[in-house]
């Protein structure tokens, strides 16, 4: 389960939500929210405007990254949630300035891993788990993917240095890796989209790189995806491709379409059905290793009011305000 904006008017309405959809649910939930800071914060209505990870990278103070982890934690749990799809692993290179804006740190990797490591062991001490996007890497990308699809043409000798790094050196601390609607054409490479890639999410991701958690996609809504497929589609080539958990973030038409397409094409092939057997063992299994009692939230006024004079002081220390803060990329959706 995922929450956006438009989700969410109060800590005890968030709380009453995420109850009531455990409720429905044999077993535990997910319970998932956007927080990177900066362009992407689901929370700034309710607590107060988190700076970005390029405002805080440019600090150059390991202890605010770790701090920046921290307190994105502290938000996710005092509402409720126990996943939070931050951080971006993605390089700041020119090509994608005018895209990810602030959302990426550094075209340097090992300036990404310096960042992404401390904030990752900010968000360990809240128990919060971390999903690192987006693979293997939208920084070449020159356009949006929520838009259309990004085609990169990087050499593959090139990505293992730069994109593919941060992944190399951080996809054991990472529970979540969240795959990208991009293309990456290139002699011996597979140029469908990531999200349907065997050779991107099975090869490089899972053997290759040898990552042990659960491989997601983006949202599937996204034209990155459905400018190039049908959702039917889409959802069927991204299991098989090996991601273990479909994002379809708002349309519930979208979502039973792809259901049953998942249903009709296991009922037709015996090797799918355990494709999707094999998903669900991996996140059944994360979810008994993963996901505990919740520790007591006393989501009072003064909690929720405590908590937005920590985010503010570390706005002020790190000198981004509110008012340099770009609109959230869902708009793209032509929500609130």
């Amino acid at each position: 389960m995922i929450l956006f904006r438009r989700n969410i008017e109060s800590a005890v309405q968030v709380a009453s939500l995420l109850s009531e959809a455990g409720h429905l649910s044999t077993t535990p939930l997910f319970r998932c929210i956007d927080l990177e800071g900066g362009l992407v914060d689901r929370l700034r209505d309710l607590v107060y405007p988190m700076p970005s990870p390029a405002a805080v990278f440019a600090t150059g103070k390991r202890n605010l990254y770790r701090q920046h982890g921290w307190l994105i934690a502290r938000e996710a749990r005092a509402l409720g949630c126990n996943t939070v799809f931050a951080p971006v692993l993605d390089l700041a290179l020119p090509e994608s300035a005018s895209v990810l804006r602030t959302r990426a740190v550094s075209a340097e990797p090992g300036r990404v891993i310096d960042y992404v490591r401390a904030f990752l062991a900010g968000m360990k001490n809240e128990e919060i788990l971390a999903c690192g996007k987006h693979f293997p890497g939208l920084g070449g990308g020159q356009v949006d993917s929520h838009q259309s699809m990004p085609v990169i043409h990087r050499q593959t000798r090139l990505m293992w240095r730069t994109d593919l790094a941060p992944w190399l050196a951080l996809a054991s601390r990472l529970p979540f890796a969240m795959v990208a609607h991009a293309s990456y054409p290139w002699p011996g490479r597979d140029a469908a989209t990531a999200t349907v890639s065997r050779y991107w999410v099975t090869n490089v991701l899972r053997r290759q790189i040898r990552f042990r958690g659960i491989i997601l996609s983006d949202d599937m809504e996204m034209g990155g995806i459905l400018s190039r497929m049908s959702i039917e589609e889409a959802a069927v080539q991204a299991l098989l491709a090996g991601i273990q958990m479909i994002e379809i973030c708002r349309d519930p038409a979208l979502i039973q379409r792809a259901y049953e397409a998942i249903l009709k094409e296991a009922e037709r092939s015996r090797a799918f059905r355990e494709v999707v057997a094999s998903a669900w063992r991996k996140i059944y299994r994360s979810k008994k290793r993963w996901l505990h009692p919740s520790r007591r939230q006393n989501l009072s006024d003064t909690r929720i009011q405590r908590l937005c004079e920590d985010v503010k002081q570390f706005a002020d220390l790190v000198g981004e305000t509110p008012a340099t803060s770009a609109p959230d990329p869902e708009q793209w959706k032509g929500l609130a």
